[in-house]
């Protein structure tokens, strides 16, 4: 089975015993799709010395949505590009506020997150990791309810329980 990393986790991940590993520097075409890495923070300070490199990957097809998985970043620079720039149709964020060390922020909080679905008012934000970290500040039910209270629609903001699989239709 294909594997598609990090260029940076190519030699650890064949140290485990993957054969078919693909790495990313900046973007590949992959069975009719068009995979562009998108360099995230995972965390601000010193803290992205102990957090090492953290990407991100658009997906799109001519005929198809555009999908953005942030991965484990907090909302910077890059990121918002993404969003200017090529405007997604679907944005998996990891939403859960998780910190480090002395507090720092390691992946976007419920504010980040509403952040991107006012960036975004026409895509579908599906937010990830809550619920699931010992260092997370952020559950699902604090996040539906300050998306509620900015007036973000339960339809734009999806919030998925552990194990449960979603559709989209756009």
């Amino acid at each position: 089975m294909p594997l598609i990393c990090q260029e940076e986790d190519k030699p650890e991940i064949k140290k485990l015993g993957f054969k078919d590993v693909h790495p990313i520097k900046e973007g590949l075409h992959w069975k009719g799709i068009g995979i562009r890495r998108v360099i995230g923070r995972h965390g601000s300070g010193a803290v992205l010395d102990e957090m090492g490199l953290a990407s991100g990957f658009l997906f799109q097809t001519p005929d198809e949505p555009a999908v953005y998985w942030a991965g484990d970043t907090i909302l910077c620079d890059e990121v918002m590009d993404v969003f200017v720039q090529k405007r997604p149709n679907v944005v998996v964020t990891h939403s859960c506020g998780a910190v480090w060390g002395d507090g720092v922020k390691i992946v976007m909080d419920d504010e980040q997150t509403i952040r991107v679905c006012q960036l975004l008012p026409d895509s579908i934000v599906v937010a990830t990791h809550m619920d699931s970290v010992d260092h997370a500040t952020v559950s699902r039910k604090m996040l539906r309810e300050h998306a509620r209270n900015s007036g973000i629609q339960d339809k734009q903001l999806l919030i998925p329980e552990d194990g449960e699989s979603i559709s989209v239709s756009l």
